[in-house]
């Protein structure tokens, strides 16, 4: 569905309205007044990743990082359990019929079926090198189980689910660890072989996913020089041109302006 582009140029028309359609959609299903009013911007830095277990090492540095990736998700009252990748499976949650509530402090949990009553959450012990990547994979693992709780079907239908639970974990305030670990790269170690950094497994391009975040941001009324400084270099030039396009589309905007009332 999402076509490929060149780094100079922006997305296709068809790949826009989608990402505009899948803001529409998660505003409609998932707490605007939680998106407006307390949904951060989430840095890889020690500003949002600070607190009682910074500086764990193993298995407690990736509890204590990913009890930050569901505070900041607004999902910090979800049970949850990390599973190795290897074993994970999701789980079956129960459509809702009022999704407005699932988020934040007063947040309802969604009915699941699993024998422990938690939410299995893919955990791969290799990313712990990758905190950005790891980041990413729990969020977009929380954005499988919340969307899924929609009253209404997303847009495109579920033909493309992971591209679109992608977009809701940008929505959620993370699109700066999904932009800056998009790409699988290798190490040369030598002429004749390399060996591949262990990173999450994307589905939208770093470009699609940038896209995404110049909404959140423009929406947000987030400035550049509170994004660029965590974004990789080679997406600066191409983030600024989609803040831009983003903001003359002023109807498309006005349409996603679902402020809370008061």
């Amino acid at each position: 569905m999402l076509s490929l582009f060149k780094n100079t140029e922006l997305l296709d028309e068809y790949t826009i309205e989608w990402l505009f359609d899948t803001y529409a959609w998660a505003l409609r299903n998932f707490d605007s007044d939680v998106f407006y009013n307390d949904t951060l911007l989430v840095t890889p830095t020690n500003q949002h990743f600070s607190g009682e277990g910074q500086g764990a090492e193993g298995d407690d540095k990736a509890n204590f990082i990913f009890s930050k990736v569901k505070e900041y998700a607004g999902l910090g009252h979800w049970p949850c359990q990390l599973v190795d990748a290897e074993s994970f499976v999701p789980i079956t949650v129960t459509q809702l019929a009022e999704t407005s509530g699932l988020r934040g402090a007063k947040g309802i949990i969604p009915v699941i079926d699993h024998a422990e009553n938690t939410f299995p959450i893919q955990y791969d012990p290799g990313l712990l090198a990758r905190p950005e990547a790891l980041i990413a994979s729990y969020a977009h693992t929380l954005s499988h189980y919340l969307g899924s709780t929609a009253q209404q079907a997303p847009p495109g239908g579920t033909e493309n689910w992971p591209q679109l639970t992608e977009v809701l974990s940008v929505f959620m305030g993370f699109g700066l660890m999904f932009a800056n670990s998009a790409h699988v790269n290798t190490i040369r170690s030598c002429g004749s072989c390399q060996t591949p950094v262990v990173n999450r497994q994307a589905f939208l391009s770093q470009y699609e996913i940038v896209y995404a975040l110049a909404i959140f941001t423009v929406l947000k009324q987030i400035p550049n020089k509170k994004v660029t400084p965590y974004l990789k270099k080679t997406l600066h030039t191409f983030y600024k041109k989609a803040v831009k396009d983003v903001t003359r589309r002023k109807q498309a905007l006005e349409d996603l302006s679902i402020k809370p009332a008061g």
